[in-house]
């Protein structure tokens, strides 16, 4: 039996997401759509882990995206809450730190922890061609994040403490 896992990376109006059979590691959907799309159709699963908006400590104000971040997140939290669906907000650099070991790890390292993880050896970093499609096959900016989120839950069994 699957135990379906949606990690959602969200943005100010396109969110990334993973949907990640925990049990092995099978992505079984991912991909990159709008947010209202999104919070209207959000795939049943057993749980859901999301990415907080956390303090960068730059000193620099935080822009209208930021905001409209975390106004999405906040409405992806009532739907979750509605249904019942367990959820946990996690930090990046919590996730930064499971996969490299480094909170200030950048995203091409952290990408690079992926592929050695699922697609050591492979060529093209996992994604494969049209024709014969790698692990990481349709993987491009953002999904990544979401990935690494999603395997970061898996992981560590989070995704019940937003209850």
């Amino acid at each position: 039996m699957r135990r379906r896992l949606l990690a959602i990376d969200p943005g100010s109006s396109e969110s990334a997401y993973v949907i990640l059979d925990e049990r092995n590691y099978q992505v079984l959907a991912k991909g990159k759509i709008p947010n209202g799309d999104l919070a209207m159709a959000l795939p049943v699963t057993e749980r859901v882990a999301i990415e907080q908006i956390g303090h960068y400590g730059t000193g620099m104000p935080a822009g209208r995206d930021v905001f409209d971040t975390c106004r999405f997140i906040g409405r992806l939290e009532h739907v979750l809450i509605t249904r019942g669906t367990p959820y946990e907000l996690v930090l990046r650099a919590t996730v930064k730190a499971h996969h490299t070991g480094s909170a200030k790890a950048k995203d091409s390292n952290i990408i690079q922890a992926l592929v050695d993880r699922f697609a050591s050896g492979q060529p093209n970093r996992g994604k494969g061609t049209k024709a014969n499609p790698g692990f990481f096959y349709g993987f491009a900016a953002d999904t990544w994040q979401a990935m690494a989120l999603a395997v970061y839950a898996a992981d560590a069994g989070i995704g019940g403490f937003g209850l």
